[in-house]
């Protein structure tokens, strides 16, 4: 697990996960919200479609709804996958099991290394509930406490979507700049009563 944050044991138990070096790069932008049918309708353009849960999807108990939104979006004809990083949710392989349980196939459930070089292909990202493992800061800005942790690169997706319950941040304590970015629209609200929105919009 430590291998995969990039990250001493002390400091991932800390829950410092580093230290500044220098000025953090400020963050330019606003967080644009979005509604269930504007998702929905964004969906229906959409070809290819990655979800990335997180812990969130967990607490609120929402693998059940991914899965009929799953289930729902294949039926439409879209591609739909799963990215799934190595230290999502509170223990390693803390997803997949949730997502098994939801009967979601498999096969289209995918680790970091596996999906990451498939993402500036990719029409539309959903995340739910994940913030840490998938911020530009790792790569971007070398004065970020998390700088060098290896990440899903969502941001390189034509268009990503943030379910998250509100405006504050994940684990480490500092902003994500993915929320910010042209291609980001947040979704807020409880991560299963989201879904369940969108899965009735679509």
């Amino acid at each position: 697990m430590c291998k995969e944050m990039n990250r001493s044991f002390i400091s991932v138990i800390l829950g410092g996960f580093g230290k500044t070096t220098g000025p953090v790069v400020a963050i330019a932008g606003e967080q644009i919200a979005i509604d269930a049918d504007d998702v929905a309708a964004a969906l229906e353009e959409a070809d290819s479609v990655v979800i990335v849960p997180g812990y969130t999807m967990a607490v609120a108990q929402a693998q059940q709804s991914v899965s009929e939104l799953t289930r729902r979006l294949r039926a439409m004809g879209k591609e739909v996958r799963f990215a799934i990083h190595p230290v999502a949710g509170r223990l390693p392989g803390h997803m997949n099991v949730l997502l098994t349980e939801a009967k979601v196939p498999f096969d289209i459930v995918l680790e970091m290394d596996e999906i990451n070089e498939d993402f500036p292909e990719t029409d539309m990202v959903i995340l739910i509930g994940t913030n840490d493992n998938v911020t530009p800061a790792t790569q971007e800005d070398p004065n970020s406490p998390i700088a060098g942790m290896p990440v899903l690169e969502v941001w390189k997706a034509k268009q990503v979507f943030v379910s998250k319950r509100g405006q504050g941040t994940g684990y480490s304590g500092i902003e994500n700049p993915l929320f910010y970015k042209d291609n980001t629209r947040m979704f807020y609200g409880d991560a299963k009563a989201s879904i369940d929105l969108l899965v009735q919009a679509i």
